[in-house]
């Protein structure tokens, strides 16, 4: 058996025992670790496969940024962030045809750029914007589908805990795919709100027109956003921007690591100051925060042994050669990666797609010539690669936000939701063609801040 084959006979049993319904990080680690012995042939020789991998993996320090980030979702989730956000763009919005629904995104919007996880968005937001809608008399589908949707923005507006991972596999400068990944969600978040003012001009009974907002209450709820873009301003700010002027050159005021331990400071400050986080709210983020770390890092474990094996058989490099040797064209090929996301978002969840995608993906991709560059083609590629996994995670009938959503509405039945949420996946498609055919709206704002 060649080690082509054997790869593609290791890929097929991982995929029967996600289907078997085995967690993936076990079919990962149990398909890597049997066909690395399979390699190895020895026993000895794969545990201490296992044993140098295991250390490899968990002591690199970029991981630490993935916890920080987490406790940073978990301190703004437990202070009430969420609430202000709403209630400011509700106000501002709210007297507008389907402003409720504009309202629930924009917020979003904001909370994923202190959150970072697509789940909490969708959870939290869904928890404070949800009953908001069904009382100003939103249909179950709008409400439900434009949370559902909206909740993708946590992974997409950084910082993004997705995008930390990718920006490890592939090797990149992390700063970069934040900021590529600003634009692009913006245009998302904007998407969404397009698509809210034609669906209630399609069903005009679906988003009825809240009462108008003085303009000093409107004002008064805008003031209590400030510690969010001021949160947001100093990390993306200290990572990203020219602060320091020195004379060996221009430096940042802090690392991303240091930037998301400086983010989960000042948002549990938030939380403390306002009253919003206390003892027990602490307690609860550090330890949720733990459980969320340890399952991530039991993922990216068992993606690291399984890609080991891939390794050892050469088959991305083989597959790499055979696209080549194709003459397909480069955008044939990414067309069809982009597909394959799209089928596994229908049974994997997003950091298992990008976990074990990438390691084969990517050689391919940068064999490729897109006329980009190959840090522009990895961007491009990285962004367009989560905006994808995005619309895994509200595809019916398995996405994942969905399934959230509906839970915190209680009664609604899983059918509105579906329904709901198909003019959104509209819009993300919409945005991935967008984005495929100029890839400088992704580069634009690297190009100038690099």
């Amino acid at each position: 058996m060649s080690g082509l084959e054997l790869a593609l006979s290791g890929f097929g049993l991982m995929l029967l025992g996600i289907f078997l319904r085995i967690p993936i990080a076990a079919a990962m680690f149990a398909s890597g670790f049997i066909g690395t012995w399979i390699v190895l042939g020895r026993p000895s020789a794969t545990l201490s496969q296992m044993k140098t991998l295991t250390y490899d993996t968990f002591s690199s320090y970029s991981l630490t940024i993935v916890p920080l980030f987490l406790l940073m979702g978990q301190f703004a989730t437990k202070s009430g962030m969420s609430g202000a956000l709403f209630a400011a763009a509700s106000d501002w919005l709210g007297h507008r045809k389907g402003g409720v629904a504009m309202a629930a995104v924009g917020a979003c919007a904001g909370f994923g750029a202190v959150c970072g996880s697509s789940l909490a968005t969708a959870s939290t937001m869904g928890q404070v914007a949800l009953p908001e809608m069904r009382k100003q008399g939103y249909s179950d589908a709008l409400s439900t589908g434009v949370l559902a949707a909206g909740g993708t923005l946590g992974i997409l507006i950084p910082p993004s805990v997705i995008l930390v991972i990718y920006a490890i596999l592939t090797e990149q400068n992390l700063v970069k795919m934040f900021i590529g990944a600003l634009i692009p969600g913006v245009l998302a978040a904007v998407g969404y709100m397009i698509t809210v003012a034609i669906y209630v001009r399609l069903r005009p009974g679906s988003g009825p027109v809240a009462e108008r907002k003085p303009i000093k209450a409107r004002f008064r709820t805008l003031v209590r956003v400030w510690p969010v873009v001021l949160i947001f301003s100093l990390v993306m700010g200290g990572i990203a921007a020219d602060w320091n002027w020195t004379k060996t050159g221009v430096q940042a005021l802090f690392t991303p690591t240091e930037g998301a331990a400086v983010g989960a400071i000042f948002t549990g400050l938030y939380g403390v100051i306002t009253g919003g986080l206390n003892w027990q709210g602490f307690k609860a983020s550090v330890l949720e925060t733990a459980q969320a770390s340890a399952m991530i890092f039991l993922i990216i474990l068992g993606a690291q042994v399984f890609n080991s094996f891939l390794a050892f058989t050469q088959a991305p490099q083989a597959m790499a050669q055979w696209v080549s040797l194709q003459g397909f064209a480069p955008m044939t090929v990414l067309i069809a990666m982009l597909l394959c996301y799209l089928v596994f978002g229908c049974v994997m969840d997003s950091l298992s797609m990008i976990l074990l995608t990438i390691p084969i993906f990517y050689p391919i991709i940068e064999t490729l010539d897109f006329g980009l560059g190959a840090e522009g083609t990895a961007i491009w590629f990285g962004i367009l690669a989560l905006i994808v996994v995005e619309v895994g995670l509200i595809t019916p009938p398995v996405g994942m936000n969905l399934f959230i959503i509906n839970q915190v509405g209680g009664n609604i039945p899983i059918t509105q939701t579906y329904r709901g949420v198909l003019p959104f996946i509209a819009s993300d498609l919409i945005r991935v063609v967008i984005l495929l055919a100029f890839p400088s709206i992704t580069l634009w704002l690297v190009g100038v801040m690099f």
